[in-house]
């Protein structure tokens, strides 16, 4: 399991909050806003400046509490 530096880490949970709440309350600007520069923020982080994120690592990021299976 990877760590991951805080700030991206925190920029992670709050895209989820936002996500969540523009499910909640559809079409509110200020929601949609927030949401796309959290995924910029994410996305352009420079913890990724070395290598692009993989699918893996983007789950890893959103599941922080996730432990793989043993014997696997």
């Amino acid at each position: 399991m990877r760590s991951f530096p805080a700030d991206l880490a925190r920029a992670q949970q709050e895209w989820s909050a936002t996500y969540w709440q523009l499910a909640e309350r559809p079409g509110r600007t200020e929601l949609r806003r927030r949401l796309h520069r959290l995924s910029t923020q994410l996305f352009f982080h420079p913890y990724w400046q070395q290598r692009r994120p993989s699918p893996a690592a983007w789950w890893e990021l959103r599941h922080p509490r996730h432990v793989p299976p043993s014997g696997h």
